[in-house]
């Protein structure tokens, strides 16, 4: 995977986390950990998103093994090699 991806994952897999715990047990973890500070905790969340929208798309890359040319990265896939 792309180093974009691994964060990426990172998040949404800390989301999913969060929201089992929320469901289950009624804790936010993210809010305890970040306590008063309300704006963190809203970034925290607005990442987590972005990382799950990302996740629904397929990266073209080499590293994460979906482009079977391997040419190009998360971040110029759509750009030519010359």
């Amino acid at each position: 995977m792309c180093p974009v991806h691994m964060v990426a994952g990172v998040l949404v897999l800390v989301g999913a986390l969060n929201w089992g715990i929320v469901g289950f047990f009624e804790f936010n973890l993210v809010s305890y950990l970040v306590g008063s500070m309300i704006t963190l905790e809203h970034v925290i969340y607005g990442l987590v998103g972005i990382a799950a929208i990302l996740m629904l798309f397929v990266c073209k890359c080499g590293k994460c093994n979906t482009y079977k040319s391997g040419e190009g990265s998360c971040c110029n896939a759509g750009e030519k090699k010359m």
